[in-house]
Protein backbone atom coordinates (compact mmCIF):
# COMPACT_ATOMS: atom_id res chain seq x y z
CA UNK A 1 0.00 0.00 0.00
CA UNK A 2 1.23 3.45 -0.86
CA UNK A 3 0.82 6.72 1.00
CA UNK A 4 -0.74 9.72 -0.73
CA UNK A 5 -1.26 13.34 0.22
CA UNK A 6 -4.50 14.86 -1.09
CA UNK A 7 -4.69 18.66 -1.12
CA UNK A 8 -8.31 19.77 -1.41
CA UNK A 9 -9.88 23.09 -2.35
CA UNK A 10 -13.60 23.50 -1.84
CA UNK A 11 -15.65 25.13 -4.57
CA UNK A 12 -18.37 27.66 -3.71
CA UNK A 13 -20.85 24.79 -3.72
CA UNK A 14 -18.57 22.74 -1.46
CA UNK A 15 -18.28 25.59 1.03
CA UNK A 16 -22.07 25.92 1.15
CA UNK A 17 -22.40 22.17 1.74
CA UNK A 18 -19.84 22.17 4.58
CA UNK A 19 -21.39 25.23 6.18
CA UNK A 20 -24.86 23.67 6.24
CA UNK A 21 -23.72 20.10 6.97
CA UNK A 22 -20.17 19.89 8.42
CA UNK A 23 -20.51 16.15 9.08
CA UNK A 24 -20.44 15.71 5.29
CA UNK A 25 -16.64 15.72 5.59
CA UNK A 26 -16.71 12.37 7.44
CA UNK A 27 -19.27 10.95 4.99
CA UNK A 28 -16.99 11.78 2.06
CA UNK A 29 -14.09 10.04 3.83
CA UNK A 30 -16.22 6.88 4.08
CA UNK A 31 -17.03 7.14 0.37
CA UNK A 32 -13.31 7.41 -0.46
CA UNK A 33 -12.67 4.33 1.66
CA UNK A 34 -15.37 2.45 -0.25
CA UNK A 35 -13.39 3.25 -3.43
CA UNK A 36 -10.24 1.60 -2.05
CA UNK A 37 -8.47 4.30 -0.04
CA UNK A 38 -8.00 4.52 3.71
CA UNK A 39 -7.90 7.93 5.37
CA UNK A 40 -5.04 7.92 7.87
CA UNK A 41 -5.25 11.58 8.90
CA UNK A 42 -7.06 14.71 7.79
CA UNK A 43 -6.61 18.37 8.62
CA UNK A 44 -8.53 21.53 7.83
CA UNK A 45 -5.89 24.11 6.85
CA UNK A 46 -5.62 27.79 6.05
CA UNK A 47 -4.04 29.15 2.89
CA UNK A 48 -4.24 27.84 -0.64
CA UNK A 49 -6.01 24.62 0.34
CA UNK A 50 -8.91 23.81 2.65
CA UNK A 51 -7.99 20.25 3.65
CA UNK A 52 -4.92 18.01 3.72
CA UNK A 53 -5.72 14.30 3.75
CA UNK A 54 -3.15 11.58 4.26
CA UNK A 55 -4.42 8.42 2.59
CA UNK A 56 -3.25 4.87 2.10
CA UNK A 57 -4.19 3.21 -1.21
CA UNK A 58 -3.02 0.23 -3.25
CA UNK A 59 -1.88 2.26 -6.28
CA UNK A 60 -1.91 5.53 -8.22
CA UNK A 61 -4.92 4.43 -10.24
CA UNK A 62 -7.07 4.06 -7.12
CA UNK A 63 -6.18 7.56 -5.97
CA UNK A 64 -6.79 8.94 -9.47
CA UNK A 65 -10.24 7.33 -9.45
CA UNK A 66 -11.00 8.85 -6.04
CA UNK A 67 -9.81 12.30 -7.15
CA UNK A 68 -11.83 12.19 -10.37
CA UNK A 69 -14.96 10.87 -8.66
CA UNK A 70 -14.83 13.52 -5.94
CA UNK A 71 -13.98 16.31 -8.38
CA UNK A 72 -16.79 15.35 -10.77
CA UNK A 73 -19.30 16.26 -8.07
CA UNK A 74 -18.40 19.92 -8.39
CA UNK A 75 -17.75 20.52 -4.69
CA UNK A 76 -13.99 20.05 -4.46
CA UNK A 77 -10.79 20.15 -6.50
CA UNK A 78 -8.09 17.68 -5.41
CA UNK A 79 -4.37 17.59 -6.04
CA UNK A 80 -3.02 14.09 -5.34
CA UNK A 81 0.61 13.52 -4.43
CA UNK A 82 2.24 10.11 -3.96
CA UNK A 83 4.42 10.22 -0.84
CA UNK A 84 7.59 8.25 -0.17
CA UNK A 85 8.58 7.56 3.44
CA UNK A 86 11.96 9.20 4.04
CA UNK A 87 13.68 5.95 5.06
CA UNK A 88 12.53 4.31 1.81
CA UNK A 89 13.69 7.35 -0.15
CA UNK A 90 17.14 7.22 1.45
CA UNK A 91 17.47 3.49 0.62
CA UNK A 92 16.53 4.12 -3.03
CA UNK A 93 19.06 6.89 -3.55
CA UNK A 94 21.98 4.98 -2.00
Amino acid sequence: MGIFVLLSKLTDEGRRTIKSKPERIKEVNKEMEAMGGKVLAQYAVLGGYDFVTIMEAPDNETVAKISIEMGARGTVQITSLPAIPVDDFIKKIK
